[in-house]
């Protein structure tokens, strides 16, 4: 059987998340670590509540199209209508 090496190591556990940990104390201090955290999970929520607006407005821009189309294709089988209405009557 072929062992397989990831090019990109996975999620650090145990001595590594221990040691990212430690220069993460060291490089910011204690007490800028749950500033650091609440910050990005703010940018994190305002990052998913912009993505969730452009998907909003992409779904109605569809939506937009195809009752365009809907209604396009209404007014040609009306004026189709009409033409052999104009046409049987002649």
């Amino acid at each position: 059987m072929v062992d397989v090496t990831p090019l990109i190591g996975g999620i650090p556990v145990g001595p590594e998340l221990l040691i990212i940990l430690l220069v993460l104390v060291l490089l910011f201090g204690a007490n800028k670590i749950p500033k650091l955290a609440r910050s990005t999970g703010q940018a994190m929520g305002e990052f998913k509540k912009g993505r969730e607006e452009v998907e909003d407005e992409l779904k109605n821009m569809q939506d937009d199209d195809d009752d365009e189309e809907v209604s396009a294709d209404s007014t040609i089988d009306e004026e189709e209508e009409l033409e052999t209405e104009k046409e049987s009557s002649a």
